[in-house]
């Protein structure tokens, strides 16, 4: 089976925080648990929206929605490491993109993580996908767009 590969542009990083594993996010083999990792990139990806002045749903029903999750571990990190959560977007289309996080421990600088995150917009009213709204691929004019639907 061909092994996941994520790498992204350097410079489509736009926004970073800091979060610090918790003793409940320690698993049984002694390091931080693939659950907590995902609440950990959701955490961020929140931070990151809220920075950007983005409501995860809007008063219109309008919401983001992730469709998918794919996540390469390069290091261990354990309780009470302070982690750096680097998040980008890119890869927009029509509907949405992809949010892009790199997680590394500066205290040695390891890289721990990789992850990209798909989304797309979603009226919850209507129950269906729709197009990405101009208020927000206007905050990110340098993201590059896929030409597919």
């Amino acid at each position: 089976m061909a092994r996941l590969k994520l790498e992204f542009p350097e410079d489509q990083y736009c926004y970073s925080t800091h979060l610090t594993v918790r003793v409940t996010d320690i698993n049984a083999a002694n390091h931080l648990g693939n659950d907590s990792m995902i609440s950990m990139i959701s955490e961020a990806r929140a931070r990151f929206l809220f920075e950007f002045g983005i409501g995860e749903t809007r008063a219109d029903g309008t919401g983001i929605i992730v469709t998918d999750l794919a996540t390469t571990y390069r290091a261990e990190a354990h309780a009470r490491d302070q982690l750096l959560f680097e998040v980008g977007v890119m890869d927009f289309n029509k509907y949405g993109g992809d949010i892009t996080f790199r997680i590394t421990r500066p205290a040695d600088g390891s890289l721990v993580a990789m992850a990209k995150s798909g989304f797309v917009f979603f009226d919850y009213r209507l129950g269906k996908v729709v197009e990405m709204p101009t208020v927000f691929s206007s905050k990110f004019p340098k993201v590059n767009w896929l030409l597919s639907n």
